[in-house]
């Protein structure tokens, strides 16, 4: 008997808006923290000069989901890859939903919003003890759609995603994405909105120059600060990564949160440093950087990125779920169903603190030859992680290869 062409589109969805640090005091190990290093290497290498932005913790709960119905080598594949092999089964789901429940502790400082739903196809059977195990560790909403009637389920779950990201995920999905075969559709959304413990005071921000790795020069708009942050200058010990390398987390209100940024030399391209980056490193960075003051210069920036992460997550190791071989038989009595779609946008916008107005067109006085702190220069491209200090989960991890761009006039200056 054929096996009908059924697919399960799995939807990755992940947001930050005006983030800003946190201090790595004691990070527990972070099973996940490998397989988000090797994802973003493989989108590195297929990247170009692109800038990168995706959310690790988004994908790993929508693989948790999915792992919940599996079965076999399509069960096995999940947890080798995303890095819960060496877990007794079942313990990840617990896992999972003990470090997306810890990033809300601390919402009186900022706003993280984790949101799951099943979209099931209305007289399709599915497997009740299933459909309780995905409310219970990922508190996932259960809605049945009609898949034949493509533009309202478009339409449906557009609007849930809109709901659930402040409107800047926006129709991520078209009527063409669904057909009457398909019997599920899975959305993860994940929303994040801080403010800088140490904000930057818009009144400082001028224009500048920032220095692409292809050797072209675009003007960004600048912010500048001299404040107490977590700082440290590392290498590889080698001149594979360039020499030496600076590292800045600076921490958002509640000082839960963080933004780790790391810089290769002025000279140095991105692509120097970035095969050095492992999990390991992210620890190292975070246990050995040091309180002090520094001198921030960081442009304003936001990164938008939608992923097909089908192909990606076959080249690291979750092949099965993705061909009519899928072994899914926890979801449904049968085995003719597998996933058909994984799509993952994310949005990171990085500002003073939501501050609104014209730049000011008065010089600030700074004496750049008599520098007593060190000084971060993000005037070239960097890398950036935006992660839990106390589970040391991952939120978002990217790069920035070009900044906010701006169009020249009278009151643009050509340095600090």
């Amino acid at each position: 008997m054929s096996i009908p062409d059924i697919s399960f589109p799995l939807l990755l969805l992940s947001i930050l808006l005006l983030g800003y640090g946190c201090r790595a005091a004691d990070i527990p190990e972070d099973t996940t923290s490998e397989f988000s290093v090797r994802l973003y290497h493989r989108l590195q290498v297929a990247g170009g000069q692109e800038n990168i932005i995706f959310s690790p913790l988004s994908v790993a709960v929508a693989l948790g989901m999915v792992e919940l119905g599996a079965r076999g080598t399509s069960l096995d594949e999940i947890r080798q890859t995303v890095g819960f092999s060496h877990l007794l089964p079942g313990v990840e789901f617990s896992l999972l939903q003990n470090l997306t429940e810890a990033l809300s502790d601390d919402d009186a400082h900022h706003v993280i919003r984790l949101a799951n739903s099943l979209f099931l196809q209305e007289d399709a059977s599915f497997n009740p003890e299933f459909l309780h195990l995905i409310k219970k560790f990922f508190r996932a909403q259960v809605e049945t759609v009609d898949f034949s009637d493509s533009a309202a389920v478009a339409e449906r779950i557009n609007s849930w995603v809109e709901n659930h990201t402040e409107s800047k995920i926006c129709a991520l999905l078209s009527a063409e994405d669904f057909t009457s075969v398909i019997r599920l559709t899975l959305v993860n959304a994940v929303y994040f909105r801080g403010s800088w413990k140490n904000q930057f005071r818009p009144e400082n921000t001028r224009t500048f120059s920032f220095s692409r790795d292809d050797g072209s020069e675009v003007q960004t708009l600048m912010m500048y600060q001299q404040g107490d942050f977590y700082y440290g200058e590392f290498s590889d010990g080698s001149q594979e990564a360039g020499g030496v390398y600076q590292v800045l987390e600076m921490p958002y209100e509640g000082e839960d949160m963080s933004m780790m940024i790391v810089l290769p030399r002025q000279e140095v391209p991105l692509s120097s440093l970035e095969p050095i980056i492992k999990a390991p490193l992210l620890e190292e960075w975070a246990n050995n950087v040091k309180r002090q003051k520094v001198e921030v210069y960081l442009p304003r920036f936001k990164v938008e990125q939608k992923l097909d992460l089908r192909s990606t997550l076959q080249e690291l190791g979750i092949q099965k779920i993705f061909t009519s071989d899928a072994d899914l038989s926890a979801m449904t009595d049968g085995k003719d169903l597998y996933i058909g779609k994984a799509v993952q946008k994310a949005y990171l916008e990085v500002t003073e603190e939501g501050a609104e107005g014209a730049v000011g067109s008065g010089m600030i006085a700074l004496t750049r030859t008599l520098v007593l702190y060190p000084q971060v220069m993000a005037d070239h491209p960097f890398f950036f992680v935006v992660r839990n200090r106390r589970t040391g989960s991952i939120l978002f991890i990217g790069r920035v290869m070009t900044p906010e761009v701006i169009e020249l006039n009278d009151q643009d200056f050509d340095s600090m």
